[in-house]
């Protein structure tokens, strides 16, 4: 991780061609013989016009076919040399840059992994996925195009300027002209095309979020007849990111023909001052040097149209740079770096005065609350929807961080602690359990690469789970579908139940459990639940009230607060807020 780490930290959102000069400097070995090989395979491109004017000279002289043949073989040495050192310059350059694409994957995955929960439910996943995927190819893309042209510019003016001063050097002043000339218009052109290249890529990240929105909300669109609602929605961001594409279209073919025509006028006008001079004198040039000078200015213009002509891609994959940079400098990180690590854990929790207020909110979603687990105890938390519960589980996971008061893991403030490594004690059983595009045993084992099969099966036996697996195709072999679409619900919370047991945590967090179940579906994995819960200490949220009779405690949140906390029988003859609850689920 701290290669891809380092490739992160070499990123700059303010200065992003600089940003992608650093990442290609992190392989120097390889892109030296990358640029020693181009350099030797474009000599041609630069020295073939000395051939063709000796040619024409010694033709327009009366020379000998000897001294042709001679040329003639020089050109085919530079000519075939072209091959090998093209193949080395492609194998050397292109590992670079597929290696830098993939840093800035792995990057972005690590970054994304230690960014905060509140970032993630801020951002949408279809634009993170966006700047992972399609950020990403930009890149790659423009190291792939706008390399080759560059680096050939560079080698024909290098060439070009050097067999002038040798052959023709009062011709030089010319070829100033070209320069200049091509600088003014990229300066003038990329300052636009950068603004609209950013408005084409926030264009395309929201129409992203849209169409993530359709495919998760498929089945309540077609449950409600919502069909033309979700696609005229994805519509008008269609239309936003057509808007925004055409408009860069248009400054792009603005960029080609504008490049085009200057470059080929400066050519045409180049060829008519080399032949004026021949013709009057002024300068001593053979009809040879006129051809070569002309072929000169021809490969210096055609190397510059060809540069303004990658301006668009240029921008496009400085865009991207911007883009990722976002991420990989995103200041809300869930700090755990240097703080202790929690090699066990036993289970006692302690909440001492903890508040939470969420940015933006007026009030605390959770207020002082107090309360000391043991260790082993299983405590429930109901009340009225928005009362706490949810907010007090993620306080446990350091999902959230307590705005106020602390919370203490067998005596320790959370706050000084490594979470990665106190999540390895603790498994979490929410309602709707996540599984992934896999076999049955891949996602039990998710994390656990060495899981021997007698432990597998015995946490598939404990969560009731094993006699459906069994039942399936292939039995544990068996690919659940995307996040798990070929099971039923009770199916994939026995899995989920299943996952958890395989850990063997000391910490159990329970949310809704049960609540999406019908009612045999909802037996079997109470069943499950109760082996799971056994000797952990256990944390539950739940809105049906006879899920959680046999908690050792039940909490009573109203707004945040603690009104009440006992056990089932105690709280009933309280006659008190939690009465009123079961009296009003009872009937």
């Amino acid at each position: 991780m701290a290669a891809h780490m380092s490739a992160g930290g070499l990123i700059d959102g303010s200065r992003p061609t600089r940003s992608v000069l650093r990442l290609l400097a992190r392989r120097p070995g390889r892109l030296t013989i990358a640029l020693v090989a181009f350099a030797l395979k474009e000599i041609p491109l630069w020295f073939l016009p000395v051939i063709t004017a000796e040619v024409i000279d010694i033709v327009a002289d009366g020379g000998s076919v000897t001294a042709v043949l001679g040329w003639f073989a020089i050109a085919v040495v530079l000519l075939v040399q072209n091959y090998p050192n093209h193949i080395i310059y492609t194998r050397n350059f292109m590992t670079v840059v597929r290696d830098t694409g993939a840093d800035l994957r792995n990057a972005l995955a690590a970054r994304l992994q230690s960014l905060s929960i509140g970032y993630h439910t801020r951002v949408s996943a279809s634009i993170v996925q966006t700047k992972v995927v399609r950020d990403v190819e930009n890149v790659e893309l423009m190291l792939q195009q706008v390399t080759h042209p560059l680096l050939s510019s560079v080698m024909v003016l290098i060439g070009a300027i050097s067999m002038t001063a040798i052959m023709v050097p009062e011709f030089l002043p010319v070829y100033a002209l070209a320069v200049p000339i091509a600088l003014i218009l990229r300066s003038s052109l990329s300052r636009r095309s950068r603004t609209r290249n950013e408005v084409f890529r926030r264009e395309m990240e929201g129409f992203s979020a849209r169409v993530g929105e359709m495919a998760s909300l498929i089945p309540v669109t077609r449950a409600h007849g919502l069909e033309e609602t979700a696609v005229s929605r994805v519509a008008d961001g269609a239309e936003g990111v057509r808007d925004a594409g055409l408009r860069l279209d248009m400054l792009n073919g603005h960029v080609a023909s504008i490049s085009w025509v200057m470059m080929q006028l400066l050519g045409v006008g180049c060829l008519v001052l080399a032949a004026v001079f021949s013709l009057t004198g002024i300068l001593p040039i053979t009809p040879g040097e006129v051809v070569l000078l002309a072929s000169y200015f021809a490969l210096l213009t055609q190397g510059l149209t060809q540069l303004l002509m990658l301006i668009p891609v240029g921008a496009r994959g400085i865009e991207s740079v911007r883009s990722i940079a976002e991420v990989l400098e995103e200041p809300d990180l869930e700090q755990n770096e240097g703080k202790r690590a929690v090699p066990a854990v036993q289970g006692r929790l302690r909440l001492e005065r903890v508040s939470h207020r969420y940015p933006g909110a007026d009030t605390d979603a959770v207020h002082a609350v107090e309360l000391d687990i043991a260790e082993g105890e299983t405590v429930a938390f109901v009340g009225s929807s928005g009362s706490g519960k949810s907010t007090l589980l993620n306080l446990v996971l350091g999902f959230v961080r307590p705005t106020g008061g602390r919370i203490l893991l067998d005596g320790a403030d959370m706050q000084t602690l490594d979470l990665r490594t106190a999540r390895r004690h603790i498994s979490v059983v929410p309602q709707e359990s996540v599984l992934f595009e896999g076999t049955i045993r891949e996602n039990i084992a998710y994390g656990l690469p060495h899981l021997d099969d007698e432990r597998a099966l015995a946490a598939l036996r404990d969560a009731n789970a094993l006699e459906f697996v069994a039942a399936q195709p292939q039995g544990w072999d068996t690919v659940v579908g995307q996040r798990g679409a070929r099971l039923s619900g009770g199916q994939r919370q026995r899995l989920a139940i299943t996952r958890a047991l395989v850990r063997d945590p000391r910490i159990l967090l329970l949310d809704e459990a049960t609540s999406a179940l019908d009612p045999e579906s909802e037996e079997l994995v109470k069943e499950a639940l109760s082996r799971l819960m056994r000797g952990r200490t256990t944390l539950v949220v739940a809105h049906r009230l006879s899920t959680i009779r046999q908690a050792d405690r039940i909490v009573v949140l109203e707004d945040g607060r603690i009104v009440e906390q006992g056990a089932h029988d105690a709280l009933l003859a309280a006659a008190g807020r939690y009465a009123t609850l079961h009296a009003t689920q009872a009937g």
